[in-house]
């Protein structure tokens, strides 16, 4: 759905994937229904929005739509930080996430349907 700010429509989602430290297959149990938790009161905090989330025993999928405004490595830095530090601070086993991550970008349109959108422009103008 495309959403708006005073100057802007925008429908951006990235996919956000990465994974704690050495890989350990820990995120499972009370420590994935905390996880998740954590992460839609983070996006609620700074306004986005958690379309989809997955948290698997070796890593994590985040499915997240933001405004322009957001970098997607901000929002990656806003997960990661802020998750490792609200669950550390509120439970006694511990969060590390390593410095490696994924973000990939979705819309409503593909990247073949933009191009073509694009050369469609360019021919109507002669």
């Amino acid at each position: 759905m495309v959403k708006s700010t005073r100057h802007a429509k925008y429908e951006l989602y990235y996919h956000i994937v990465f994974v704690p430290k050495y890989r350990r297959s820990y995120l499972t149990g009370k420590t994935r229904e905390r996880l998740e938790a954590i992460f839609t009161e983070i996006c609620e905090d700074k306004g986005l929005e958690l379309a989809e989330s997955e948290v698997m025993p070796d890593h994590v999928h985040l499915f997240i739509g933001s405004p322009p405004k957001n970098a997607p490595s901000l929002i990656v830095n806003w997960i990661k930080g802020i998750s490792a530090r609200k669950y550390n601070q509120r439970y006694d086993d511990r969060v590390k996430w390593t410095r490696s991550y994924y973000v990939g970008t979705a819309g409503s349109a593909s990247k073949g349907a933009v191009e073509q959108y694009i050369a469609e422009q360019e021919g109507g103008d002669k």
